[in-house]
């Protein structure tokens, strides 16, 4: 029944208090679809690692996200947080050691300075390709309204403090509040 054909009061069939019951019903109902189209998805991502190369995935996943129009939130800890620290995320490095992806053997990876190499290889390539500097995609995560975060033992573990960090970052940030926003998450990724 459309409300261009409802009864109207006085014809027999609804009572004026029945009427304006299931109007209201109806216009709750239309409310609940109208929000449940709308509904926006959620994304929580837990940094851990804060070397050069384990940067890169977080950022780039919350800021793809982002622009999708999900609500995202990054939750850095330990040696993930490094990646919000204005000083330490200027000197990220490429670990040589272990990383099964380097084109040369554990014994040589495991020379001095080969880090140092591996991560200026890198930042080559980053350059020579036009992508995204660490800096950049903080910028722009941040521009699309991620919420990146800090986490609050981690800082002081570390010793840092909340001005230590990139502008926009949201610092005092502790397990409790990351898991809520987890629950609540469509998608919750482990870095």
């Amino acid at each position: 029944m459309s409300a261009d054909n409802a009864p109207q009061p006085g014809d027999g069939e609804f009572d004026a208090a029945e009427l304006a019951a299931l109007r209201d019903r109806v216009n709750e109902l239309e409310d609940t679809v109208a929000a449940m189209e709308t509904d926006q998805k959620k994304m929580t991502i837990v940094a851990t690692q804060g070397s050069f190369d384990m940067a890169y995935p977080p950022l780039i996943l919350a800021s793809t996200a982002a622009a999708f129009g999900w609500e995202v939130v990054v939750f850095h800890t330990f040696w993930g947080l490094d990646i919000l620290h204005e000083e330490k995320s200027q000197d990220l490095k490429l670990s040589a050691v272990g990383n099964p992806n380097m084109p040369m053997p554990n014994a040589l990876a495991a020379l001095p300075g080969m880090d140092a190499m591996a991560t200026k290889m890198m930042e080559k390539k980053i350059d020579e390709n036009g992508t995204a500097t660490i800096e950049e995609l903080i910028d722009l995560s941040l521009d699309q309204g991620v919420d990146l975060q800090a986490c609050q033992m981690t800082i002081e573990l570390m010793g840092y403090d909340e001005g230590d960090f990139y502008d926009g970052v949201t610092t005092g940030v502790g397990a409790a509040t990351a898991i809520q926003h987890m629950a609540e998450s469509d998608v919750q990724l482990l870095v």
